[in-house]
């Protein structure tokens, strides 16, 4: 009889590993966490037994995704896992900078910005924030809205703030308000498509974001960051308004190339999440800025790894502005230096 079962195990040894990469079974509607969740939607977003209803259907059929957790420890904006002993490590910017900064995002952007100039140009009066910088973040986050996500936000969200091992608490907040987003603007919650972490539309908003932040920018009675007048308008909004300690400042510019005679001593701050020093402190620790600033000015340091070179720049507070919408620094460089090449391919164009 075991002879006979042999030839049988590859087949099932195929059968396990099918399973293995298929969604997990999650039943989230019977998780230790959901009453939480119900009661937190009804005494604090005014959720009916009917909507309740709703939510228990959508978390049944919610599937677990163990990759979108791997995804989001793993992000590329992190460069991936540090090693356990460097703790000092910093990833390489070569590694990263290709794949927003290449000659087809700023193609496509151009393009983006003579389509939408009308936009633009409204979200630039109203906030002051330059068409440049929104399409950068357009570009890097969406491809200008050409890809905005594949996975069921429903899932994600779910995935993140049942299992997550260390950031659940914070995806378990944005699921409920995924889950009050999809009522008030009368949304399947199973429809709606995102990234692995949850952010929807053109402008990949958390849902926390979206109900707060997201503006109708056309006028058509709905706030849907589908659509790229809206998405233009809310990330300008969005920018000078989630964090007014970092809110963006009109007509100044992100960041400024810098020197350093040698590397500032270890524990100086650098590629922080504020601008918490000043140029005088800078050149205290040995980094000039390439342009002459007022000692008083505040300013933060950010080091890249470049291969086997050191790169070095003073960033200022509207660098710090773009942080609040991502706060790694290669993302925040990313949109920077997308937004200057999308200028001067912009100012080549208008000189032919």
């Amino acid at each position: 009889m075991l002879t006979r079962l042999l030839p049988c195990a590859p087949l099932i040894l195929v059968l396990f590993a099918g399973a293995a990469s298929s969604p997990a079974m999650a039943d989230y509607a019977h998780h230790p966490k959901t009453p939480l969740l119900l009661k937190t939607l009804h005494d604090d977003y005014g959720f009916s037994a009917e909507d309740l209803d709703v939510v228990k259907a959508a978390l049944d059929e919610a599937k677990k995704l163990p990759k979108l957790i791997e995804k989001e420890v793993n992000n590329k904006e992190a460069g991936g896992p540090k090693p356990e002993d460097q703790p000092n490590y910093l990833p390489d910017w070569n590694a990263y900078q290709p794949i927003h900064v290449n000659a087809r995002n700023i193609t496509n952007g151009v393009r983006y910005l003579r389509d939408n100039a009308e936009w633009f140009a409204r979200a630039e009066a109203e906030f002051g924030v330059p068409p440049t910088v929104v399409a950068a973040i357009m570009g890097v986050e969406t491809k200008y809205g050409t890809y905005s996500g594949k996975y069921r936000v429903l899932d994600a969200l779910a995935t993140q703030g049942f299992d997550h091992p260390r950031r659940a608490p914070f995806f378990f907040s944005e699921l409920t308000e995924f889950f009050a987003f999809a009522r008030d603007a009368s949304r399947k919650p199973a429809e709606l498509l995102g990234s692995y972490a949850g952010a929807m539309g053109y402008a990949q908003f958390m849902p926390s974001n979206y109900r707060w932040l997201a503006l109708d920018y056309d006028n058509d009675g709905k706030r849907d960051l589908w659509s790229g007048p809206d998405a233009i308008g809310s990330i300008a909004h969005y920018l000078t308004r989630y964090d007014p300690k970092r809110a963006w400042r009109r007509g100044e510019p992100l960041v400024v190339p810098a020197t350093a005679d040698s590397a500032p001593a270890e524990g100086f701050p650098r590629n922080g999440k504020f601008a918490d020093q000043t140029i005088a402190t800078l050149r205290a620790a040995g980094v000039q800025a390439a342009i002459a600033l007022p000692d008083e000015t505040p300013v933060g340091l950010v080091q890249l790894r470049r291969g086997q070179i050191t790169e070095y720049w003073v960033a200022l507070p509207n660098f710090y502005a773009i942080q609040t919408y991502n706060p790694r620094i290669f993302y925040a460089m990313a949109v920077t230096q997308l937004a200057n090449a999308l200028a001067e391919a912009q100012s080549e164009s208008a000189a032919r």
